[in-house]
């Protein structure tokens, strides 16, 4: 099941401290899709994912957005 979180016009850390209590409502194997504009976010989520034991399945830019899927570890 994918769900989706809008962190559009947030600044760092609050894209990755909403993903995080998003992801903790989620059962294990559901995918978060997570849209940001915040330039610090390339940095934030990769790491915040492997270091919280998600998978980051995808990042692409859409714009001046970018679009992150992460799947519950």
């Amino acid at each position: 099941m994918t769900h989706d979180l809008d962190a559009l016009g947030l600044m760092c850390p609050l894209p990755v401290l909403k993903a995080r209590k998003r992801l903790q409502a989620l059962a294990s194997g559901d995918v978060l899709q997570v849209t940001t504009d915040d330039p610090a976010a390339v940095i934030d989520m990769p790491h915040f994912c492997s270091e919280s034991g998600h998978e980051l399945l995808e990042s692409r830019e859409e714009g001046t957005a970018m679009i992150w899927k992460i799947r519950k570890g």
